[in-house]
């Protein structure tokens, strides 16, 4: 379940009707707000911050210009994330690294297994009147004293100090069901950066003067030259790179994997539209290297009862091909065999294994 405060993402479904004809309205979290959430876990993993932005504006009216990237893969949201530069003017092509991480929006399991309420809430300080000050403006914008709030709100119900927030454009939207997402992790970009020229990702730095000592920098920080199947690269080193006092100037493969796996298994909705806490619990993790074998992993079965259709939601747990780890969580909505208090550990040592085993250094032989 998670709540927003303004506008829950849902979309119709065209198959599945309510009751009255209608078409089941559908909650949904965007890719887009399911990559946030995991890149800021992803962050707090590794103990480190974002890549700094530059937001542009110009003239005097402050019109809103370019929000241009660093580009710069020294940075482990950038390296993971991806970024895009497109200056204004012509005079520097755009620059783009598309993200090794391609991640689908959360999105209901069935339409028939999800639920979507509304509810008016209110903003309460009246527990503590002595603590919380009220200010009241006549119509020519003069405060009243106590003594005239007092006075004005005598023989009434009204309490200054709770505010009524009705329900309006989907603020107060609740949803709870079971909900799925997909993420296919490109291992033959995840750590290399391309050096094409005709599709440059990488740009000069601020105090750069070209593309050349963009570049060094980056060996200097231990990165090395290579080839991956779409051309010459740049590969992140695989341990830490430190200076002579031990601070990490470079995070290497290692540390990244490891915080990476993580990430994306332990995460919340994070963004500034969640107002309540729901602890998310995830119920079951299926990771193959065959798109359409882990669709049936985690999937749903309709069945007809009379004249009502119902979904039951399913879990294969020994599909080939396929590895799937069940919590001990998902055995109260599911029939399941093997449900297990270290599933998600154990999901989270396969993935970090796969991505240690893959040879970045030596993809073209």
């Amino acid at each position: 379940m998670f709540c927003v405060q303004d506008g829950q993402k849902f979309y119709y479904d065209a198959l599945f009707k309510d009751k009255f004809g209608n078409s089941i309205r559908l909650p949904y979290s965007s890719g887009q707000q399911v990559k946030r959430s995991i890149m800021q876990s992803f962050l707090e993993k590794l103990n480190r911050n974002e890549a700094p932005t530059t937001f542009v504006f110009d003239g005097e009216k402050l019109e809103e210009g370019e929000v241009l990237s660093i580009c710069d893969p020294s940075y482990p949201d950038q390296l993971i994330g991806g970024w895009m530069a497109l200056p204004k003017g012509g005079n520097e092509g755009a620059v783009k690294r598309r993200s090794p991480l391609s991640i689908s929006a959360m999105k209901p399991l069935h339409p028939l297994l999800v639920g979507y309420t509304t509810e008016n809430v209110t903003f309460d300080r009246s527990d503590k009147p002595d603590l919380h000050k009220v200010r009241v403006r006549d119509i020519h914008g003069n405060e009243l004293s106590d003594d005239q709030i007092e006075e004005l709100l005598a023989g009434t119900a009204r309490s200054v100090r709770r505010k009524w927030i009705p329900n309006k454009n989907g603020s107060g939207a609740r949803t709870s069901g079971f909900f799925v997402y997909d993420i296919v992790i490109d291992l033959r970009t995840l750590f290399c950066v391309s050096l094409n020229s005709n599709e440059p990702e990488l740009r000069k730095g601020e105090n750069e003067r070209n593309l050349e000592k963009a570049i060094t920098r980056l060996k200097k920080l231990g990165w090395k030259e290579g080839k991956n199947v779409f051309g010459k690269c740049l590969i992140c080193p695989k341990k830490d790179q430190k200076d002579k006092n031990g601070e990490i100037l470079q995070l290497g493969r290692d540390s990244i994997i490891k915080a990476l796996a993580t990430a994306l298994l332990d995460w919340r909705i994070t963004s500034n539209q969640a107002r309540t806490l729901d602890i998310q619990s995830t119920l079951a993790v299926s990771i193959s290297d065959n798109a359409n074998k882990i669709a049936g992993a985690i999937r749903s079965k309709l069945i007809e009862e009379g004249d009502e259709s119902k979904a039951k939601p399913i879990i294969e747990e020994k599909l080939p091909g396929v590895e799937t780890y069940v919590t001990l969580a998902c055995a109260g909505y599911v029939v399941t065999a093997n449900e297990t208090y270290d599933a998600l550990e154990r999901a989270q040592k396969r993935l970090v294994d796969l991505m240690m085993a893959f040879d970045y250094e030596n993809q073209c032989g």
